[in-house]
């Protein structure tokens, strides 16, 4: 007899009144792992992120929807509700909802859901078990705490974009993002811990707090090693494209068809790699003898390498490393990499139901997204379903308040659903 595994946070309700990604990012996580988490929207328009096309989501004829794909990036396993907060009557049903939920999660600007009387304070007041995690660009302090904060304004403000890039000496150097949102998704990563965390807490004491997660701490933190080399030295680091500060060969190289990247961390590594190449002097080179004089002798030894990569296709080049333990690598578009085998075998492009069989749909029926990298043997993500249409769960939820259809139906007619 099998059963049917139970969700990490099983049990666990979650209000999610955050939008695009850095809150959405964190409630994802918390669904994947079990928790009922449920997403308020308002009428007719939705998380702006519904809206952020092209590319749009596909019908059962190919035909483009009205319905962006970056939405579908951070909602899956949510129910969608819509709401007016702005009227007395949706404030009242957010607040009924807060009553039954463990955590919320909001990113409005700081102080925005007070005149709702949906802030942290009020909230609590109701359910003191409540945790509330509030995210903003500036954290709830400090004389930025009021400003509106968008990732690439925060890859900016931290120095990220003055790490990302070709060095301004180089043809095409300057400054760059990266090439997705990064500190928006490490925020909803650390606030997703940082629930957890609380959840732990509470188990403790039964009381709920409050989590102040801002963009520019976390944009910040993930310097990581450039961060604390600053620190430790007082030299601001500067960009140098795919080579690593402290590791060397640790880059991109050319090859007979392309480009491979070498990752090598180690002089063991370094040395399997010269035997292999046909170039095991460089191994006992004094110059490069160690990771700390690659570094150094860098411009020396690169170029050298450059001259020996290019003389095997990228593919060759993987199968003669591979069983070396030289890791090597190649530079793959989105697109190659998940038709690469290891991927197919993670499984990690996964199809999901967006409507239940006999719902009526909107034309886009299941949506494929990126499984989630959570892999606990006992209790695995759960991924049940598509990110949800615009309001689709608004019946059952009101109806979960305890209100019956013709209240559903008042509310709806008035606006406020």
């Amino acid at each position: 007899m099998t059963t049917t595994p139970v969700g990490a946070l099983d049990g666990i309700k979650v209000l999610d009144l955050s939008r695009v990604l850095a809150g959405p990012w964190c409630t994802q996580i918390l669904a994947d792992l079990g928790a009922d988490v449920v997403k308020v929207e308002r009428p007719g328009a939705g998380d702006d992120t519904r809206h952020w096309g092209p590319p749009f989501l596909k019908d059962a004829e190919g035909n483009d929807t009205n319905q962006a794909s970056y939405f579908t990036a951070c909602n899956r396993n949510k129910r969608s509700v819509t709401i007016d907060m702005a009227t007395p009557e949706g404030q009242q049903l957010i607040r009924d909802m807060a009553l039954q939920s463990d955590i919320v999660v909001e990113n409005f600007k700081v102080g925005g859901l007070k005149q709702y009387g949906l802030d942290h304070a009020s909230l609590r007041a109701l359910n003191p078990r409540l945790i509330y995690c509030s995210v903003t660009g500036f954290g709830q302090d400090g004389p930025y705490a009021e400003r509106a904060g968008y990732d690439l304004m925060i890859q900016a403000m931290t120095g990220m974009m003055s790490i990302t890039g070709k060095a301004d000496s180089e043809p095409g150097g300057g400054p760059l993002r990266v090439g997705v949102a990064l500190t928006d998704l490490f925020t909803g990563v650390y606030a997703s811990t940082a629930i957890v965390a609380a959840l732990n807490v509470r188990h403790r004491t039964g009381e709920g707090q409050h989590i102040d997660m801002s963009l520019l701490d976390v944009g910040m933190a993930i310097l990581a090693n450039q961060a604390s080399g600053f620190l430790a030295t007082g030299d601001a680091p500067t960009r140098q494209g795919n080579t690593h500060p402290s590791l060397a060969p640790y880059q991109d190289f050319p090859t007979a068809d392309g480009s491979m990247l070498l990752a090598i961390g180690n002089d063991g590594q370094f040395a399997r790699f010269c035997a292999a190449a046909g170039q095991p002097q460089w191994a006992s080179d004094e110059r490069f003898a160690s990771n700390t004089l690659r570094v150094k002798h860098r411009a020396a030894l690169i170029p050298a390498m450059e001259t020996v990569t290019r003389t095997r296709t990228t593919a060759d080049w993987v199968t003669l490393l591979e069983d070396k333990a030289v890791p090597c690598g190649p530079i793959n578009t989105i697109a190659q990499a998940f038709d690469d085998a290891q991927v197919k075998a993670r499984g990690l492009a996964v199809a999901l139901p967006r409507w239940k069989e006999g719902e009526a749909g909107d034309g886009v029926a299941t949506i494929t997204g990126v499984a989630s990298p959570l892999r606990l043997s006992a209790n695995p993500p759960m991924l049940r379903n598509a990110p949800p249409a615009l309001g689709q769960h608004t019946d059952e939820v009101m109806a979960e308040l305890g209100l019956d259809a013709a209240r559903i139906a008042q509310l709806r007619a008035s606006g406020v659903l």
